[in-house]
């Protein structure tokens, strides 16, 4: 923000950010008062948890880049998204650039040859913000070839923009609509889908897990058959191994020995929770 043109711009597109604080039009808001400072391509906004895969917030990538930008990466990569690890050691609320978090080495790792060099991104930064519970939310800004990596000068006109944008992220995410929709709902998803996948794998066979989990879930005898490509014959003999393992008579038995079993979810630390249910006491 080099003269009074610039920043007079950029005092009311960011008012305009602040004034759609905790609405719909708050992301948008702040990617454009971001834009008319330094010119970014795909921004994305992203809310990385603690204990589940990370969450596209908001984006501005066309249809047909969507899979190579974001389904792509939800597959695995993010994993090994650099950005998504520093995200995961409690940074600090800054700006990241891409070539200081890979030490200037990013085409000799793993996420560029699994992901990052089929995007068409010649350069990327990102604005982390820390929020409660080991959560962090972020905005991605990529360049691609039409623009060029981001000069030095733009880098400067970025750093200057970190403080506000890293806040107004973070005061968003404290409005009561995102907290509950994004941060307090997304970790009840985890812990059930957490009991489906560990209820019973002490006491069953691997294949009969799978069966079970499918049961659980309210899938039928041939959709578990046809999902797990085996004969439905051989999902009924599962079906009969699993009520005599775990001692059930029906799937009516069934489900209330595994919502009974959740309330041992907390103590089981991701392992079986029938396991201390039926536990001597």
């Amino acid at each position: 923000m080099n003269n009074i043109n610039q920043l007079s711009k950029w005092n009311r597109d960011i008012s305009r950010a602040i004034a759609a604080l905790g609405g719909d039009e708050f992301f948008p808001r702040l990617i454009e008062a971001v834009n008319g400072q330094v010119p970014i391509d795909y921004p994305q906004i992203w809310l990385y948890h603690r204990d589940l895969p990370p969450r596209a917030l908001y984006h501005q990538i066309p249809p047909s880049a969507i899979a190579s930008q974001i389904d792509t990466y939800l597959e695995g990569p993010y994993r090994e998204d650099p950005f998504y690890q520093a995200s995961m050691q409690q940074p600090k609320s800054k700006l990241y650039r891409l070539s200081r978090v890979t030490l200037g080495n990013l085409e000799q790792t793993e996420y560029y040859r699994q992901y990052y060099a089929d995007t068409g991104t010649v350069d990327e930064a990102v604005y982390l913000a820390r929020l409660h519970a080991g959560n962090v939310i972020n905005l991605s800004m990529m360049r691609l070839p039409q623009h060029g990596p981001f000069t030095e000068e733009e880098y400067e006109n970025l750093y200057l923009l970190a403080e506000p944008v890293s806040e107004l992220l973070k005061s968003h995410t404290e409005h009561d609509d995102f907290a509950v929709t994004n941060l307090i709902q997304p970790g009840i998803d985890h812990q059930i889908d957490l009991a489906f996948r560990t209820f019973g794998e002490s006491l069953l066979s691997p294949r009969e897990k799978d069966v079970l989990e499918l049961m659980l879930r309210g899938y039928g005898t041939d959709t578990s058959a046809s999902r797990l490509e085996i004969a439905v014959e051989t999902v009924r003999r599962h079906r009969k191994s699993i009520y005599r393992k775990l001692d059930v008579c029906s799937q009516t038995d069934l489900f209330s020995r595994f919502l009974n079993s959740m309330s041992c979810l907390g103590a089981s630390a991701g392992e079986d929770p029938l396991k201390i249910y039926m536990a001597p006491r």
